[in-house]
């Protein structure tokens, strides 16, 4: 308590205007990054940095100091390469932040997953192959880059004549992102991990792909079968009924994939399982 009163006896306008100014930047630099691939990483080196103040600040342990004093060097030098993407895409949204500030509503979200699943299923009865990922919390940025830009409203005719047979983007990606499509034809990657049933196409293998270092959702249509998928955390649930397939998106757009899967209906838990054994 003694210590505190010290403190605040010596606080002037000064210190609290540099202590506002360091935390508008820390403040600025996590919105930055939001919905970003660092998040994960900018995590494990909070924990690595954690880990080292607390074993670090001990005398007994004078190879582990030498190995941080002799290691933080080259950190500092591979923190700017590892987080290039993140930090150029951070520069072009300073420009724009009031985007980041808008949250997504339920009532949004419901209105996107009706669209996309009316889509799904009038796809599915066309026999027109689809991969439509959805966007969540970790930014697909690197993803859109690849494929053209829209920034278009979503609309089911629109992801419609996207996926047909006869346009050049049917072949690629849709992407998702705060309710409006960002792009279309984009390239996504293909599992690494070797799929239960060999005979699946690259359409799911990539919807697979892109749920397996994010937390993105992806709706695959077969083209073979007229099948809807859902790809989510890296697991693949198949011949999804059209009937449930709004309150399965729905159940799974929720923040929390833990909480999304309880959400889901039984048979599709089920179903999820039988699928990952």
């Amino acid at each position: 308590m003694t210590d505190l009163i010290w403190v605040i006896q010596r606080l002037n306008w000064l210190a609290v205007i540099d202590i506002a100014l360091v935390s508008l930047v820390f403040f600025g630099v996590l919105l930055l990054v939001r919905a970003t691939q660092a998040v994960p990483l900018i995590r494990g080196m909070l924990v690595l940095g954690a880990i080292t103040l607390l074993l670090g600040g001990t005398a007994q342990l004078p190879t582990f100091n030498l190995i941080m004093r002799t290691a933080l060097p080259a950190l500092l030098v591979a923190v700017p390469v590892i987080f290039q993407p993140e930090l150029r895409r951070a520069l072009e949204r300073l420009g724009r932040v009031n985007e980041m500030l808008v949250a997504p509503r339920r009532t949004e979200l419901e209105v996107m997953v009706r669209k996309i699943s009316d889509a799904a299923q009038r796809l599915a009865a066309r026999r027109h192959g689809a991969l439509i990922v959805i966007e969540r919390d970790t930014g697909l940025q690197d993803l859109i880059d690849t494929g053209v830009p829209l920034d278009a409203e979503l609309t089911p005719d629109l992801l419609l004549t996207i996926f047909d047979p006869h346009t050049p983007l049917h072949d690629g990606g849709v992407i998702i992102r705060h309710g409006r499509v960002a792009a279309a034809g984009c390239v996504l990657p293909l599992t690494a991990s070797t799929p239960e049933d060999a005979r699946i196409g690259l359409r799911h293998r990539a919807g697979i792909g892109v749920t397996e270092g994010t937390d993105a959702i992806a709706v695959i249509v077969s083209e073979e079968r007229g099948s809807i998928s859902i790809a989510h955390n890296g697991r693949l649930i198949r011949r999804i009924e059209p009937d449930h397939l709004e309150s399965a998106l729905i159940a799974l757009a929720q923040p929390g994939i833990q909480k999304a899967a309880s959400m889901l209906p039984g048979f599709l838990r089920a179903r999820e399982k039988q699928e990952t054994r």
